[in-house]
């Protein structure tokens, strides 16, 4: 498993809702400046799906980040399985100084696990920026 984890600066609510409805995952899930989220859908009900378009803003390469929900806790925890059947755990605690929102990932098999940490960090710094904006 690898872990990332950042203390956004906002309550424990705020933090939630920009994490799960799908108007604001499209304005932080992408990992650098020359990506984007351009569709995504978000069914948060144990058993159901989310789908987040992640693309390049060139159109040069795309591709569909997914997941099944399998426990949903809210304002605390969400456990699913990708596509491809890794399994995530995203938790979210709320402290004095803010909102620490930690994910737990099992890697894929293709890249460094250095290289999918690195990535996965750049897209949860995004998060934070877009909800501390």
């Amino acid at each position: 498993m690898i872990t990332i984890k950042n203390t956004v600066n906002a309550p424990i609510e705020k933090v939630w809702e920009y994490w799960t409805k799908e108007e604001h995952v499209k304005n932080w899930n992408f990992a650098a400046a020359d990506w984007h989220c351009p569709n995504a859908t978000n069914n948060l009900q144990v058993g159901s799906e989310f789908h987040y378009t992640m693309a390049a803003k060139d159109n040069s390469f795309s591709f569909d980040y997914w997941g099944t929900y399998k426990n949903i806790e809210i304002n605390k925890q969400l456990d699913f399985v990708l596509g491809d059947g890794r399994k995530v755990v995203v938790s979210f605690e709320s402290t004095e100084d803010g909102t620490i929102v930690t994910e737990h990932f099992e890697p894929e098999q293709q890249n460094p696990s250095e290289l999918q940490q690195t990535g996965w960090q750049m897209i949860l710094d995004n998060f934070k920026a877009y909800v501390e904006c």
